[in-house]
Order: structure tokens, then sequence, then C-alpha cells
């Protein structure tokens, strides 16, 4: 193809995708499925705002905690989640667990991390993430006594 000057390499720098990635720690949280979408937008809508369509990906560094888009509105759906998660996998002695060194909450949040996961992708629209007016980002804490949770949150698009 042939080049005139250097229009055709400034078009190509205009659409090439961009990239930024942050970490965002989030506090300890209680155990239960906490609404974390302000903070995760706090911490972006700068680098965010400058994408007119992309993917936000958000990867969560942890084995005992999760994420999940689900109910913005009513708390009541987060406590209804965590209880219908603590029936499906019990904790202690009601269950044969064989990894029990980090208590008897550790073995059942695994489970519970590896059913809700620990990735997101949300799509991103003229600098914003394109979710559902009733959704929302949650941070599930399995764990009775949690840490701080890291998140990195990857942006990509044009």
């Amino acid at each position: 193809m042939a080049s005139s000057g250097g229009g055709a390499a400034a078009a190509a720098t205009a659409t090439s995708p961009k990239w930024a990635q942050k970490s965002i720690t989030i506090p300890p949280q209680r155990r239960g499925c906490h609404l974390i979408t302000s903070k995760i937008l706090k911490e972006i809508g700068q680098d965010l705002s400058g994408f007119k369509c992309g993917l936000a990906h958000l990867f969560l560094q942890h084995t005992s905690a999760s994420l999940t888009i689900n109910e913005n509105y009513d708390s009541d759906v987060r406590d209804d989640t965590e209880t219908f998660l603590n029936r499906v996998v019990p904790e202690g002695t009601s269950a044969p667990w064989k990894h029990t060194l980090e208590g008897p909450d550790d073995m059942p949040a695994h489970i519970k991390s590896s059913m809700f996961g620990c990735t997101l992708t949300i799509p991103i629209t003229n600098g914003k993430l394109n979710m559902g007016t009733w959704q929302g980002i949650w941070l599930c804490e399995h764990r009775d006594f949690g840490t701080a949770r890291q998140i990195v949150v990857t942006l990509n698009g044009l």
C-alpha cells in the first residue's frame, strides 16, 4: 500500500487501541456481598472517560472472595445471595473438608470463589461502563475476617 507522507501512519495512530491498568485496594469487608461499583468508578473514572468503545476487565487477586454483577438497588438480594451460598457450601463439621489449616470458613470460601469467579469483563461505551440500569459490581467476601482485596482493572479500546 502506498503512503502519501505521514497520512497513513497518522490514521493508524488515531485508531490504534489504547490500554490503561490500575490496581485498586478494597478495604477489609465483613462477610457477605458488597456493592463496589462506586469505588471502582472513583478509581478508574479519569482513565475510563478516554475510551469511546472498549472493554474493562476486572481481576480479583484472591482465592477466598469473588466478583459478580447483580442487583444494585435492593440490598436484600445481596443478603439472600449470602444465605444461598452458605446453604449450598456448608462450613465446619457438616462437610468433610480436608483443607482446614486456615479455619473452618476457608475451604468453603475457596469453593464459593470458584462458583462466581474472580474476573468480570464489562463493555465500555462513550467513557462509561455499559451495564444495565439495575446492575452493579459486587465483591463477595467469603471469609469471616477478610483482608483488604486487590482488584486489577485493565481497560482496552478506542
